[in-house]
């Protein structure tokens, strides 16, 4: 299978924000694998599920791709390779995403071990597991032992040279752990790094921009800065449709934008942002129940 052929059209899906195209690509790229015997190829197209089926919130079809792969690179005799260990992140971040904690951390701590046998300490696979590994003890609640993580991630990510985005992805997380932490000076400090790095560069900004901007949002609104808050909530909205369409984010950012009306007396806005967000969130829920 040609996988340089496969990477070229489902970026261009992204591109073109053809999300709707996607789904039915990949299980016809994986059929393929499947029907060539070409493991590596169906290894590759799995993960790649497990990822956009987790942006987009139709969580179950994660799992569904998750234990389908793991049991694959078991059988084929994987299970102490780095392969395995980025498959491993790769479904505990959709588990984390969906408010699982317990089983992501599972998964989180099988790729640890994998990690401690194979990579030294100052390895760049290191920072994207404490990153993400931040990023779920934050939902958690354990919101020291994930400045921690984020901390540990960020030490490695900035040794890197042309590591701008995945720098302010890093700061937009720990921003939002300080939040927790009511360490709100900290928080801002950090979002305005993520924001201007994410700037910087040529085109648009990433797909995690809309993280730091929602961060921002946040900050703004606990300094009563409301039009400010709406505003840069306004444009993580936009930014959030632009790469996922309308997923649990949206929803999220919608009840957000609800809550920032209803501070400037902004009956009518509210309103129409609360409602928004529960036909959103309503629509996600029941597809995810029929799933």
């Amino acid at each position: 299978m040609n996988m340089d052929a496969f990477f070229e059209e489902l970026d261009s899906y992204f591109e073109k924000n053809q999300v709707e195209k996607i789904d039915g690509f990949l299980t016809a790229s994986l059929e393929q694998a499947k029907e060539e015997e070409d493991y590596a190829a169906y290894i590759s197209i799995c993960n790649e599920m497990i990822g956009f089926y987790r942006s987009v919130s139709a969580f179950q079809k994660a799992y569904v791709a998750a234990e389908d792969v793991l049991l694959l690179m078991e059988e084929l005799k994987l299970e102490d390779t780095e392969h395995f260990a980025t498959t491993l992140l790769n479904t505990a971040t959709a588990y984390s995403a969906a408010g699982d904690y317990a089983q992501a951390l599972r998964f989180y701590r099988q790729a640890v071990q994998i990690y401690e046998r194979l990579l030294p300490a100052e390895d760049y696979r290191w920072a994207g597991l404490y990153n993400n590994m931040s990023i779920m003890l934050e939902k958690a609640g354990e919101n020291r032992e994930a400045v921690d993580c984020a901390k540990k991630a960020l030490a490695i990510i900035e040794k890197q040279e042309g590591n701008e985005a995945q720098t302010a992805t890093t700061l937009t997380n720990l921003a939002l752990v300080y939040f927790k932490l009511s360490e709100n000076e900290e928080a801002k400090n950090c979002l305005s790094r993520a924001i201007a790095l994410f700037e910087q560069g040529e085109g648009a900004p990433n797909e995690h921009y809309s993280g730091a901007l929602a961060g921002m949002g946040e900050a703004y609104f606990r300094d009563g800065e409301y039009e400010k808050s709406l505003d840069i909530y306004e444009r993580a909205l936009e930014d959030v449709k632009q790469h996922y369409g309308e997923n649990m984010s949206y929803g999220i950012l919608c009840e957000n934008c609800a809550a920032v009306c209803g501070a400037m007396g902004d009956e009518k806005k509210q309103k129409e942002y609360a409602d928004r967000a529960r036909e959103v969130i309503g629509r996600l829920q029941r597809k995810e129940e029929k799933a």
